[in-house]
């Protein structure tokens, strides 16, 4: 298959109201050439009723009858996605006839990682035959459900994009890609190829909680309020001796893992300044676990324009720490880039996931395609 034009989009468990769409022209292998990205933000009734999905989500665990807002919900976001892809594409002065795919993630609304004694769980809202109908180009979602069926994590799915990302900068084995979306993921890969990939802790979710559940905004803007916290030490050294930390890759999280009760009994600057230290930590620990621990992290995803735990990431890592834009990426756009390279490759029949990015048996393909 020669390259295409693929539409990616991706929201956040972070819930922070936006749409990440971007267009990407790629043949699932090699990057092409990047298209606009835009962040769109949702009509706030979309995101209050995402809200409560993710709340009864919790509440759910997989019974065996959907939780009525499940339906609303993912009409409404299949909808509001579906018109954000004809807006960038428009954007771009292309027509759908020229779209040969969408990449379309949907919702995470819950991630239950496996067990020894059962394989794991995963749930995202998201409509792929109904996105295909409104735009009449095929769409490939529900990417993750084949390769926790074998047994797989299904998270996370960005490493085969980082390791094309990194193969366009030829930093080689010295450099691994960290997203820090709601929860963080690392992405690693040696100088023979060999890619490792697993969520090494949370990211943005427990600050955010936190921040909502005292009163004080939707998140700690500029890391403002955690850069005039002091890092409560001996409370950082315990939570850092958490088992999932120390177990062996591959490894997922959901969202809900880690929460903002881990700073409870500290000052709001305090808990938001251990949070983020926190966060940092995990990946630390994260580093010890690679065949050999990289010297530089490039970073993407909502966390990296947090001055707090980027500072914390420099510290706690002992890493060089860039921003995806220090390399020509736009960090807000890789996840949603990700997905379009996916849909490109499920096109073509390629894995998308690998023994040692998400414990797969064996490289997988997955996502279902609707055209």
């Amino acid at each position: 298959m020669s390259a295409i034009w693929s539409v990616g989009l991706m929201t956040g468990t972070v819930l922070d109201g936006f749409i990440d769409v971007a267009l990407l022209r790629t043949d699932g292998e090699e990057i092409v050439e990047f298209g606009p990205y835009e962040l769109m933000p949702y009509p706030e009734h979309i995101n209050e009723m995402l809200v409560q999905a993710l709340a009864e989500a919790r509440e759910w665990q997989f019974a065996d009858e959907d939780p009525k807002i499940f339906a609303e919900a993912e009409a409404a976001l299949t909808d509001a996605q579906s018109d954000a892809v004809k807006a960038l594409v428009a954007q771009a002065g292309l027509k759908m006839s020229d779209i040969g795919a969408v990449g379309f993630h949907g919702q995470t609304v819950l991630h239950r990682a496996p067990q020894p004694e059962r394989i794991g769980q995963t749930r995202q809202l998201g409509d792929g035959q109904r996105m295909h109908e409104r735009l009449g180009v095929p769409v490939v979602y529900d990417f993750r459900s084949a390769d926790m069926a074998e047994g797989g994590q299904g998270a996370p799915l960005s490493a085969i994009y980082h390791a094309a990302l990194l193969k366009r900068i030829n930093t080689g084995a010295e450099s691994a890609v960290l997203n820090l979306g709601g929860v963080a993921n690392i992405s690693w890969m040696s100088a023979a190829g060999d890619l490792i990939a697993f969520d090494t802790g949370p990211a943005n979710a427990p600050t955010n909680d936190f921040m909502k559940a005292r009163g004080l905004g939707k998140m700690d803007e500029d890391g403002k309020l955690a850069l005039s916290g002091t890092v409560d030490e001996e409370r950082l050294a315990s939570l850092l001796t958490h088992q999932y930390l120390a177990a062996a890759y591959p490894k997922s999280l959901d969202r809900f893992d880690f929460g903002p009760e881990m700073a409870d009994g500290l000052s709001n600057a305090d808990g938001a300044a251990t949070l983020a230290a926190f966060t940092a930590g995990a990946v630390g620990k994260a580093l010890d676990l690679l065949p050999a621990r990289p010297e530089r992290l490039i970073v993407c995803g909502g966390g990296r324009k947090n001055p707090a735990i980027m500072k914390a990431l420099e510290v706690r890592t002992g890493c060089t720490i860039d921003r995806a834009e220090d390399h020509g990426w736009r960090g807000d756009a890789v996840e949603a880039e990700c997905f379009a390279h996916l849909a490109a490759r499920t096109l073509r029949g390629l894995p998308i996931s690998f023994p040692k990015t998400t414990g797969a048996p064996k490289p997988l393909t997955g996502g279902r395609i609707a055209r």
